[in-house]
């Protein structure tokens, strides 16, 4: 059993589906009444790890957690680590989506990078997490279009692909995504090495 350090109904489906090869049975955190970890850290790396830890702490069982977010470089890559939270509590994707927007408004540098790390640990004072990370790049739309994924999927636009990644099945996404970028690179080290 590996416990998924969040209750994101969105990120389930993704690592369930991707980390299928391995037939693990993953459990969100929620399920065996782990509350969710702060999240105070400036960087990603240290924000899944916080988590993985945490769910690991409580559970007893190994844990495994991301920490994503959307990159913007005319932004400085804002809103970065603060990604589900840019419009402030309670988180909201439709805010953050039009707060976005407005930050760029007349902003014609709109380059940004969808960022993922994953930390898995075998338990909560694991010396050696496995780390994974997964970028992908794009740019962030004048407007929304789509209706699948989450976040701010409606707003990131894949030039190769010539849609928003909210136009994308879960099969196609997962394919071209930060996150599944980073979980095949997680299952790949996983398959090649015990844990």
């Amino acid at each position: 059993m590996l416990v998924l350090a969040s209750d994101n109904a969105g990120k389930l489906a993704e690592f369930r589906q991707l980390l299928a090869p391995l037939d693990l049975q993953i459990i969100p955190q929620g399920e065996l009444g782990i509350p969710g970890a702060e999240e105070p850290h400036a960087t990603f790396v240290e924000n899944a790890l916080a988590k993985a830890r945490h769910a690991s702490q409580l559970s007893g069982k190994p844990a495994l957690a991301d920490d994503s977010g959307l990159c913007v470089q005319a932004l400085g890559n804002a809103p970065g680590v603060w990604s589900a939270r840019y419009a402030g509590e309670p988180k909201s994707d439709a805010r953050n989506n039009a707060r976005l927007l407005e930050a760029l408004n007349g902003v014609s540098d709109r380059r940004a990078y969808f960022y993922c790390i994953l930390a898995l640990v075998r338990h909560t004072n694991d010396p050696r997490p496995i780390l994974c990370e997964g970028i992908w790049r794009g740019e962030i739309a004048q407007a929304a279009d789509g209706e699948h994924g989450f976040g701010y999927d409606p707003l990131f636009w894949v030039a190769e692909l010539g849609c928003t990644s909210a136009r994308l099945s879960r099969e196609q996404k997962n394919q071209h995504s930060h996150r599944g970028r980073a979980l095949r690179a997680l299952l790949q080290h996983l398959q090649e090495e015990a844990w």
